[in-house]
């Protein structure tokens, strides 16, 4: 059996509360009614609760119409343009649908909740569990608002109780910085966290970040993104799988395997960190810097970059490659620094403690090295000792080498320069040495000519036109050029009184095959596994 009360409201700010409708028999308190017909008023009236009570049934304060229905046992009421309080939201809708008995309502036409005075959610339909607090909100457009932001999507279920917004669709959320759009998502309007997934973007005007699933704070602007993720801004691209980032001071965290990439340099790690609107960048674990105008890569455990001053340093494992017409110098250091020259594009790299050179012709060892790629000049200090190929070997107090097409073309030995060069058709050591020594270099890094100025001593083996040894010469004389052909004295002038001598071969004793100082270290030649910390 079915009974209907219809009400009519004719003024829509008097105030209507239902208390329970059973059964058949529906009891109604209505003040407003005093003075409505004697068959209403004749209905017993129940009074409402205390004042400071708070009842978990949903009120209803207004509606233009009003239809009670009892239906099998079932109580509910079917308001037109009515307002709905509930522990402190307010609903409203075109068309509602009331169940008291499961305290659950139904509503349809310019949904809206009001929750204090911040959040407000609208859309087309509502369904709202009134024993959960718990609304669904659906639509061509469902919108939650608060003072910060505004989510926009088709359909938004929203936890009042927690505060706590869901929705399983495409999403869309706008503050006064970003505009961040996802698949699914959440937001707790407590802490202001929104939890972005499946195709998640947001867009800045500073930088565009697109991931897979992002935590995003709209108070402290910061962002926590995991699975494969890509921020894009005006000084480049960062490639990551996890970190955070605050787009409000620029400053970022990366704990995985980390690339950013741009005009200038590329710079991974297996962690980095970004310093804010300055964007320096420090990283961790395998750092690869790649310098993209000179071919310059630098490698290490730990680094970190300046942008502003073009500085970058490299440290643990250190070394830098720069690859220049198919072949490549290795430098390895305890610490690399590198300077950029933004002006003409060129770099300056410097080498610290136990430093080690590899080039497919030639080698080298030293304690510090200073290598400029504008001009290909590599100079080395402190206790320098470099082979050349496998049959020179050049140590002086400060060497310059001066690289043309990436191939040697000279160098200076600078204070107790030694020049040593093995004679295999003798098994000997041709050997020259000075205060200062211009070794040149033909094709294939091949010597061709020593300058010697000051202090001059040279020890070297005449060979005939039989290629049979003549003797040994030791000559000492302030200048001397030595011009070579295969590793061996060609022809030599002497300048300013030479002193020397011819020993033939039967004459010759141990201790002249040797100048002072001589010291043929070829097992000191660096590989380039050592040189790439292989081994």
């Amino acid at each position: 059996m079915k009974k209907k009360l219809f009400i009519k409201v004719c003024n829509p700010f008097k105030l209507l509360r239902v208390i329970s409708i059973k059964d058949q028999v529906i009891r109604l308190t209505f003040f407003t009614l005093l003075f409505a017909s004697p068959n209403i008023m004749a209905q017993q009236v129940t009074s409402p609760p205390q004042t400071g009570q708070q009842s978990d049934i949903v009120e209803l304060l207004k509606s233009d119409e009003l239809e009670l229905i009892s239906e099998n046992g079932v109580d509910s009421r079917r308001v037109t343009n009515g307002i709905f309080k509930h522990k402190g939201a307010l609903m409203y809708s075109d068309l509602a649908i009331q169940n008291v008995s499961t305290n659950i309502i139904e509503a349809y036409g310019n949904v809206r909740i009001v929750q204090g005075d911040t959040i407000t959610v609208t859309g087309d339909t509502l369904h709202y569990f009134g024993n959960t607090r718990y609304a669904i909100v659906s639509g061509r457009k469902a919108v939650l608002k608060d003072r910060k932001s505004t989510l926009t999507t088709r359909k938004i279920e929203y936890d009042m109780a927690n505060g706590i917004a869901y929705y399983k669709v495409p999403g869309r959320t706008v503050d006064i910085e970003n505009v961040l759009t996802s698949n699914e998502g959440t937001y707790n309007t407590n802490t202001k966290e929104f939890r972005y997934y499946k195709k998640v973007k947001l867009v800045n005007k500073k930088y565009t970040l697109t991931t897979d699933t992002l935590l995003y704070n709209s108070v402290t602007k910061w962002s926590y993104f995991n699975g494969p993720s890509k921020i894009v801004n005006k000084d480049g691209t960062l490639y990551s799988k996890k970190g955070q980032y605050n787009s409000l001071t620029g400053e970022s965290v990366f704990q995985t395997r980390t690339t950013v990439d741009n005009d200038t340099y590329t710079l991974t790690a297996d962690s980095l960190f970004v310093e804010g609107q300055k964007n320096n960048g420090q990283g961790k674990g395998n750092v690869v810097m790649v310098a993209k105008k000179d071919n310059t890569i630098l490698n290490g455990d730990h680094g970190f970059y300046r942008k502003a001053e073009g500085f970058s340093k490299i440290y643990g494992h250190a070394y830098v490659r720069n690859v220049v017409q198919k072949d490549t110098l290795y430098i390895r250091a305890d610490t690399l620094y590198s300077f950029e020259n933004k002006r003409d594009s060129t770099r300056r790299l410097v080498g610290e403690k136990n430093v080690y050179i590899y080039k497919s012709d030639f080698q080298g060892k030293c304690d510090s090295i200073s290598y400029n790629t504008a001009d290909s000049t590599i100079l080395f200090f402190k206790k320098p000792i470099l082979w050349s190929n496998q049959h020179y070997q050049m140590e002086g107090d400060t060497i310059s080498a001066f690289l043309v097409n990436n191939a040697i073309h000279r160098m200076l030995l600078r204070s107790k320069a030694f020049v040593i060069t093995e004679d295999t058709l003798v098994s000997q050591f041709n050997q020259v040495k000075g205060r200062t020594i211009n070794a040149y270099f033909a094709a294939e890094s091949k010597l061709k000519q020593v300058l010697v100025d000051g202090n001059g001593e040279s020890a070297y083996y005449a060979i005939d036109d039989k290629e049979k040894m003549i003797g040994l010469n030791r000559v000492e004389c302030g200048k001397m050029n030595l011009l070579f052909v295969d590793n061996r004295v060609n022809r030599i002038a002497f300048i300013t009184k030479p002193d020397g001598k011819l020993i033939p071969p039967r004459q010759i004793k141990p201790a002249e095959r040797q100048l002072d100082g001589f010291n043929w270290r070829i097992k000191d030649k660096p590989t380039k596994s050592q040189t790439l910390w292989l081994e």
